[in-house]
């Protein structure tokens, strides 16, 4: 049977790709800017709607970015970090989630002149909140931006050691603009993080958003990472495509964000049905949500309006995000256990 919008509204979710600087909604920019003093630029937008507007219309990749780095300006305080990363979680619970792998990424505000110790703790106390107040399981994943130097990426993993040694950060990854900057350039950085980190810490990268198939090969080959951000284009390559079924290498797929970067021109363009056929595992991703027009929840229904699946390929998709997961075998074992109840529940219904 074809799952239903109330079906999936219940169905509970795992996040792995959500940049918690984009989950900055207009409301919350304008008032950070104005509790810290913030003079934004001149052509900003200068309202609420305006800023919407903009927000629906990128050109590209790039121009979201540029969009994007202005907003952080207006995180400063750890208060600020910690209210960003609440309004998200507590959204977000509401839409099913139950586990959720966040990105931040530090370069830009520590070149702000922000104390690292602000951002991680901002952040942090986020997090540990979700998991008492919200029952939300929580892992945080520091990405290195691939536009500025891999000096300054390797800088940035030395300072941000002591914070995987407590276990406050579980994962590395590589984000911004892809095109100009291929993953080779960021080898050392992987290879100085596997070698002085600790073991448990586990590795992802953008890749395949932009850039063809050939970065998503490449990034597995000489990053040495165990999952891939977006890889839509990986469907352009059949070999590619059997390699990661093989490897069960997850992509973290973002729908709506590709619709709105024009990655794709309808979110039916996303290659859900080739991964499914090919046994590639995935899941299903906000990325930009105050940025994209759409959190967790919104992303699961614009897939359904586009593919029309069945309950057995939502739980397929449900439990393939369970198993890509970078937490512990018994909370796995709860996050299955939730989907089944789901499932059995959905299904009397029926």
């Amino acid at each position: 049977m074809l799952a239903t919008s109330e079906f999936l509204t219940h169905l509970p979710k795992c996040e792995h790709h959500v940049h918690l600087e984009g989950t900055l909604e207009p409301s919350l920019l304008f008032q950070l800017a104005h509790r810290n003093n913030i003079q934004l630029p001149d052509d900003f937008p200068k309202s609420v709607e305006a800023l919407q507007y903009r927000y629906q219309n990128f050109k590209d990749l790039q121009d979201f970015l540029n969009l994007y780095y202005v907003g952080m300006s207006v995180l400063i305080t750890e208060q600020d970090f910690e209210d960003l990363a609440w309004a998200y979680l507590e959204k977000s619970s509401k839409q099913g989630l139950k586990h959720v792998e966040a990105f931040f990424d530090p370069q830009g505000h520590v070149d702000r002149g922000i104390d690292l110790e602000l951002v991680i703790g901002g952040f942090r106390k986020a997090l540990v909140r979700a998991e008492k107040e919200l029952g939300m399981s929580t892992k945080l994943i520091m990405c290195l931006l691939r536009h500025l130097p891999p000096s300054e990426g390797l800088a940035t993993i030395k300072s941000f050691a002591p914070y995987y040694k407590k276990g406050w950060i579980h994962g590395m990854g590589l984000d911004s603009s892809e095109v100009e900057f291929p993953p080779e350039l960021f080898t050392s950085c992987y290879q100085y993080a596997r070698s002085s980190l600790p073991k448990e810490v586990h590795y992802t990268a953008h890749a395949g958003e932009e850039a063809g198939s050939d970065y998503v090969r490449r990034s597995l080959k000489c990053l040495g990472i165990s999952r891939i951000d977006h890889g839509v284009h990986s469907a352009d390559d059949p070999e590619l495509m059997k390699q990661l079924a093989e490897r069960d290498i997850m992509l973290t797929v973002c729908p709506l964000s590709n619709k709105r970067l024009q990655v794709v021109d309808d979110v039916s363009q996303v290659p859900i049905r080739k991964f499914l056929e090919y046994g590639v595992p995935f899941s299903i991703n906000s990325d930009d949500p105050a940025y994209f027009g759409g959190y967790i929840l919104d992303n699961y229904l614009a897939v359904q309006e586009a593919f029309k699946l069945n309950v057995d390929e939502w739980i397929k998709i449900a439990k393939n995000s369970v198993r890509g997961s970078w937490v512990s075998e018994k909370r796995k074992k709860d996050l299955y256990r939730m989907i089944d109840e789901c499932e059995r529940a959905y299904s009397t219904v029926e």
